[in-house]
């Protein structure tokens, strides 16, 4: 499939031949889901612990009297019915959340991503994206004339200081190389610019 290409003033340029695999795939939304949810699962530290009810400082002394209060029956402050009490089946803070995700499942989640992307014409090519300095009023510009507005994921196929530095200060940009392209930051963000260096990089870790 053909992939327009823009300069960094935003005219047109060639078109870039992208292989099908990656940008002209059948979208496959519960692929994607199950892509999202498992890398989410496996960012999670799973260290919160609880205490249950044999860990909690109370007294284990019975706190009033078994009958002729009116009230429920009640053997200790510690119950678990009780406010301050111990939990029901507590983290013990050795959970492990991971979600085994195979290889060819997460290349074919990451192009499906890529050609929803294309087909919602979200995903724009440049040729080349470079800051002079690392200044974020810099960047800023750049974005602008390209045409980019709300929150922009772009992706390069070798990560300067520069472009890393100027963006850093910008809350709805991210810069990422082509090989740290997650699932999550490519479905939360609304537009995704990518050099055209770094097209070649993703067909060559997701075709």
């Amino acid at each position: 499939m053909e992939l327009k290409v823009i300069n960094e003033t935003g005219q047109a340029s060639a078109n870039l031949s992208a292989s099908d695999a990656v940008f002209g795939r059948v979208y496959n939304e519960d692929l994607v889901h199950q892509l999202v949810t498992a890398y989410q699962a496996n960012a999670r530290a799973g260290n919160s612990k609880q205490k249950g009810r044999s860990e909690i400082a109370k007294s284990t002394r019975k706190p009033f009297a078994q009958k002729g209060t009116g009230r429920a029956r009640a053997g200790m402050a510690s119950s678990p019915l009780w406010r301050g009490g111990g939990k029901i089946f507590p983290n013990t803070g050795e959970e492990n959340y991971t979600q085994k995700i195979n290889r060819k499942m997460y290349r074919a989640g990451i192009a499906s991503i890529f050609s929803r992307l294309v087909s919602e014409n979200r995903l724009t090519v440049v040729e080349s994206l470079t800051v002079e300095a690392p200044k974020t009023k810099l960047l800023a510009q750049k974005i602008k004339e390209l045409g980019l507005n709300g929150r922009l994921l772009i992706i390069t196929d070798d990560l300067d200081d520069n472009l890393y530095l100027s963006s850093r200060n910008l809350p709805n940009v991210l810069v990422l190389e082509a090989n740290q392209a997650d699932p999550v930051s490519l479905v939360r963000f609304a537009n995704v610019l990518v050099t055209r260096n770094a097209v070649a990089k993703i067909e060559e870790l997701f075709a």
